[in-house]
């Protein structure tokens, strides 16, 4: 599996689902795949999409359990609210600080087809927030407020230049 590169039109598409009855990949394999490419990359969250695939799957290590998530949707997000810097395999460096909802009540799929519900807070919420976004279509930097941004942009460019 590799990433595509960052203006690859496939970030920038809504997935479509994935289906049990008939299904596109294997989704064990396909799940394997994924979790293991988060690990070899040193990332928290993997979608199918950055790998080429347009389905509504993403891998994220989260604790006390790894999850792959088939289909996945908020079902309730927490008003509470949190500002943290984010970043993607993606879009490596690009660091913008988003807000997003602390907690997110979440229904998904697992690899073997069974349906999950669950409430993740914390960086987990975040991972899964972030990782709905690109199987939207939705890249993660478009959330951040103008300013910020801006300044995320800014700073990538220049480490980009340093790095050359």
């Amino acid at each position: 599996m590799e990433l595509v590169k960052a203006d690859d039109p496939i970030l920038k598409t809504k997935c479509e689902n994935f289906d049990f009855q008939d299904p596109q990949v294997d989704p064990i394999q396909l799940a394997q795949e994924m979790v293991k490419f988060v690990y070899d990359n040193n990332g928290v969250g993997i979608t199918a999409n950055q790998l080429g695939l347009p389905l509504r799957v993403f891998a994220m290590r989260a604790f006390p359990e790894n999850f792959v998530c088939f289909n996945p949707k908020i079902v309730q997000a927490s008003e509470q609210q949190v500002v943290l810097e984010e970043t993607s395999l993606s879009h490596k460096g690009l660091i913008v600080k988003i807000k997003r909802p602390q907690h997110v009540r979440v229904r998904f799929s697992l690899p073997n087809g069974e349906t999950r519900t669950d409430t993740f807070t914390g960086l987990s919420a975040r991972i899964f927030q972030h990782c709905l976004d690109f199987l939207d279509g939705k890249e993660y930097y478009n959330r951040a407020n103008a300013y910020h941004k801006e300044q995320a942009f800014k700073r990538w460019k220049k480490d980009e230049h340093i790095l050359r």
